[in-house]
C-alpha cells in the first residue's frame, strides 16, 4: 500500500534537542509501516521552527545593517532542509538496525498557490514559539507581526496561509517512490510559490502541512494518507463531559461535524479538512488520523479514525 504520512508537531519536538530526541521515536513508527511492505512519503509540519528561523534572522538583520532580511519563504525552506536531515538520518538508522537497506531522501519542495488567494489578506496560520498575551502585544507593536490566540494554549504569530495548488517537484517525489525511496517531502506544506513567467518566486506564507499531504496523497495516487496528531482518535465535544471518540466518519458526517464546529481551527479543523479531501469520490482510499505510537495498527484498522466515502 502506497500511504502518505503527515507528521504533526509532537513528531518534531519544540527546541532542536526536543527534535533530535523525538525523531527516533517518530523513525520507529515510520519503519514499522516500511517493514510490513508499505511505500512511505512523509511530510512535516514547521510551525515552532520556522518561526524560530524567521526570529533569528530577524533579529541578526536589526543587529547588522549589512543583513538583508530573510523572506519568510526562505525561513520555510531552511526549515524543510534541517527538519529532513533530522528526519531521514533517524529513520535510515533505525531500518539499517532492522536490516532493511532502503534509501531514504529529503526533496526540497515548492507548492505553487495563488497570489490572489483571499487567506493572503487575512493572517492565520500560528508559527513560532506560545506566548503570553502580554507578550504577543508586545511583539505586533514593536514588530508589526499579526498575533492571535491559538486553540486554548497560548497567543503566537499568525500569517496568511493560502491553499496548496500544485506541488512542484512531484515528479521527482513519484519517480523516487517508484524507484524504492523513503521520501521525505513537502515538509512545512511546501514553500509557497507563485509563477511570474517562468519564474517561481516565494510568497510570505506557511501552507497547511495537512492540506498539502492530501493534495499530495491524491496527486501520487496513495491509497492512504495517514495523519499523525497528539491524540489516538477524532473526538467530538472535545474536553467536554460528553466527550466521544470516533472510530469512523463519512465524508458527509465529517461535514456535518465540521459544519456544527465540533473542530477547533488551528488544531483538528484542518486535519479532518484535509481527510475529506483526499477520499471524496474515492470509496477505494482512506484517511486516519490516530497518534504517533498507534500509527501501525491504525494502518491494519485497529484503532484511529477512519474517514471514508461510502
Amino acid at each position: 500500500m502506497k500511504i502518505v504520512v503527515a507528521l504533526g508537531g509532537n513528531a518534531l519536538g519544540k527546541t532542536l534537542n526536543e527534535q533530535m530526541q523525538a525523531v527516533k521515536v517518530t523513525a520507529r513508527a515510520v519503519a514499522d509501516l516500511i517493514e510490513e511492505g508499505h511505500d512511505v512519503a512523509l511530510t512535516h509540519g514547521n510551525g515552532p521552527q520556522v518561526g524560530h528561523i524567521d526570529r533569528a534572522m530577524s533579529a541578526l538583520c536589526h543587529e547588522d545593517r549589512e543583513v538583508e532580511h530573510t523572506p519568510l519563504s526562505m525561513c520555510v525552506a531552511m526549515s524543510q532542509a534541517y527538519i529532513g536531515y533530522d528526519l531521514q538520518n533517524a529513520l535510515r538508522e533505525e531500518l539499517t538496525a532492522r536490516g532493511i537497506h532502503k534509501p531514504v531522501a529529503t526533496v526540497v519542495t515548492q507548492v505553487l498557490v495563488d497570489a490572489d488567494d483571499p487567506a493572503m489578506s487575512h493572517p492565520t496560520k500560528p508559527i513560532g514559539k506560545f506566548m503570553s498575551e502580554h507578550e504577543a502585544l508586545l511583539l505586533r507593536a514593536r514588530s508589526g507581526y499579526q498575533v492571535a490566540e491559538d486553540a486554548g494554549r497560548g497567543w503566537r504569530r499568525v500569517v496568511p496561509s493560502p491553499k496548496p495548488r500544485k506541488i512542484v517537484e512531484l515528479d521527482a517525489i513519484r519517480a523516487s517512490i517508484l524507484d524504492g525511496s523513503a521520501v521525505i517531502c513537502c515538509g512545512g506544506g511546501g514553500i509557497p510559490v507563485k509563477r511570474v513567467g517562468n519564474f517561481l518566486k516565494g510568497v510570505s506564507a506557511v501552507i497547511d502541512k495537512d492540506y498539502a499531504s492530501a493534495l499530495l496523497a491524491d496527486s501520487i495516487g496513495a491509497d492512504m494518507l495517514l495523519i499523525l496528531t497528539a491524540v489516538e482518535k477524532v473526538a467530538v465535544h472535545f474536553r467536554q463531559k460528553d466527550e466521544r471518540a470516533l472510530d469512523r466518519m463519512s465524508v458527509d458526517q465529517a461535514r456535518a461535524y465540521i459544519e456544527s464546529g465540533e473542530f477547533a481551527p488551528g488544531s483538528m479543523l484542518e486535519k479532518v479538512q484535509a481527510a475529506v479531501e483526499f477520499v471524496t469520490g474515492h470509496s477505494e482510499r482512506a484517511a486516519v488520523i490516530t497518534d504517533l505510537v498507534t500509527a501501525s495498527r491504525a494502518v491494519c484498522g485497529e484503532t484511529g479514525t477512519r474517514l471514508y466515502q461510502p
